[in-house]
């Protein structure tokens, strides 16, 4: 079974308007593997004319209402019907997501299509459990506040979970009765568009759900300047992120959603309530995905009484997270997304031994004869606060260890950073775990425990870290227009 789907055949082509269809100029790019350097198809190099159709599907979708003027219930049943489709397709959905980008299989299953499809269920059993509202008026008046879809979204989703991140968008954008076009990742777009395959299965009109492959200044650019899209959501690096913002202001001042970088602090003090459970999580949360989460804890910081326990315990896991085929199911760490993103990371890695870092593990290359994307896990001690790979994003297995003195200076040191996605808190002191979560500038912090979540709960950042909130009911909000109806009323009585 295994291997016939790492054999299956892939459809490259976009699909617009409930048709899988070449780029308009026949162009093409190589799909290939991290795993080990084979293409495992061509993909539509889609540019500015295939956006312009895409939009044009999707504008139609809209305007004639064939999504959005359905019940809500009818919606609900839909996305509950896709969510379902990707449950039963879900072993060719994970073994394709990891082919197309490295991470290992199990979790590709256990975690991504799994993740995704409760996104889109919870999302469609939402539909038609929201209320609009009335406004406390005088009695002459009658004022509704009712939300309403925002029109045609531009969604662009990272490669580092690709389904995940794109449930996170089109699920709330299409509960809300809008119209998508979806712009996956070039170095990971194969799941997105058997997403839509699916979604067209399911129920969901031709033209309300379409998917553009392609590069970024090729395909992105062209979504985020595009005159009739009324909203973009974007997840991927603050750099490219600010220049979404920037084409929004140029184009229509369309809503731009952006959840960008993290260079998150996972803060153990002396007092932990269980060492060994914190030394886990901070190992295995900055190694889950070979690093390549924008939420991973790259800054550990220990505090000082006990930081030689803490990395003896720490550099005993390690081997643990040995780079390996991510198609064999024990794998726990896979494969970087491809040969760029691994010669950032090795790079980072000779820039932490050129400032004066200690090495203490890995650092390394390994498995060059597959032809795939190996990086050891990797740890540096003696990290200080200004260098490069305590500032910024690595996105890559490496963790950074530095200390502090007490919970003042961890704070201090934690929050010295552009981003604000999220913390971690180690403490049996419960005004502690209050005080310092309360003064750390992060979307989210964990308290004795790292990376625990749910859909109910709303994710996002602060300061470079990004604008908006993706999850929980807080997602709506993006995705919708506010309208008041002011009502006169004259009474006879």
């Amino acid at each position: 079974m295994q291997n016939t789907m790492q054999s299956m055949p892939f459809d490259g082509r976009a699909l617009i308007n409930g048709k899988r269809v070449a780029a308009l100029d026949g162009q093409l790019f190589d799909c290939i593997s991290p795993v080990d350097g084979r293409v495992l198809t061509q993909v539509a190099r889609c540019s500015a004319a295939d956006i312009d159709a895409a939009v044009a599907a999707a504008r139609a979708a809209f305007e004639d209402k064939r999504w959005c003027g359905l019940a809500p219930a009818q919606r609900k049943r839909v996305l509950i019907r896709f969510a379902d489709l990707l449950q039963q397709h879900g072993d060719e959905l994970a073994m394709t997501e990891t082919l197309n980008m490295g991470k290992p299989v199990k979790y590709a299953r256990g975690v991504d299509v799994n993740s995704a499809a409760n996104c889109i269920r919870w999302y469609g059993e939402a539909v038609d459990k929201r209320y609009d509202e009335i406004a406390p008026t005088p009695s002459t008046a009658l004022a509704l506040i009712t939300r309403e879809p925002v029109g045609v979204v531009g969604v662009i989703v990272p490669w580092n979970y690709p389904m995940i991140m794109a449930a996170w968008k089109i699920a709330p954008a299409l509960a809300s009765g809008n119209s998508v076009v979806l712009k996956p990742s070039e170095k990971s777009p194969l799941t997105a568009l058997r997403l839509a395959d699916l979604a067209l299965e399911a129920g969901i009109p031709e033209g309300v759900f379409n998917v553009v492959t392609g590069y970024g200044p090729e395909a992105g650019s062209p979504l985020a300047l595009h005159m009739d899209v009324d909203c973009i959501a974007f997840t991927g690096s603050t750099r490219v992120g600010k220049q979404i913002h920037v084409m929004a202001g140029q184009s229509n001042l369309k809503r731009a959603w952006t959840e960008l970088g993290g260079k998150s602090p996972n803060i153990v003090f002396a007092d932990c309530p269980n060492l060994d459970k914190a030394v886990e999580a901070a190992i295995g949360s900055i190694f889950f995905n070979q690093g390549e989460s924008c939420n991973a804890p790259s800054r550990l910081f220990v505090q000082d009484s006990i930081k030689e326990r803490f990395l003896e315990k720490a550099l005993a896991l390690v081997p643990g997270y040995a780079p390996a085929n991510p198609t064999l199911p024990g794998t726990v760490m896979g494969a970087l997304v491809d040969q760029v993103q691994m010669k950032t990371v090795l790079g980072y890695i000779e820039s932490g031994k050129l400032e004066g870092a200690r090495l203490v593990a890995g650092g390394e290359q390994v498995l060059q004869d597959t032809g795939g994307c190996y990086v050891q896990p990797t740890i540096f001690d003696g990290v200080k606060p200004d260098m490069k790979i305590s500032r910024e994003e690595i996105f890559g297995p490496v963790l950074s260890v530095l200390t502090f003195s007490d919970a003042a200076d961890a704070v201090r040191q934690a929050n010295d950073s552009v981003y604000g996605l999220q913390a971690g808190v180690w403490t049996s002191d419960l005004n502690k775990a209050h005080g310092v979560a309360r003064a750390l500038r992060a979307g989210t912090v964990h308290v004795n425990q790292y990376d625990e979540d749910d859909i109910t709960v709303p994710f996002g950042g602060y300061k470079q870290s990004g604008i908006g909130r993706d999850k929980s009911l807080h997602a709506f909000d993006k995705y919708t227009e506010t309208k008041t109806t002011w009502i006169r009323i004259d009474s006879p009585v």
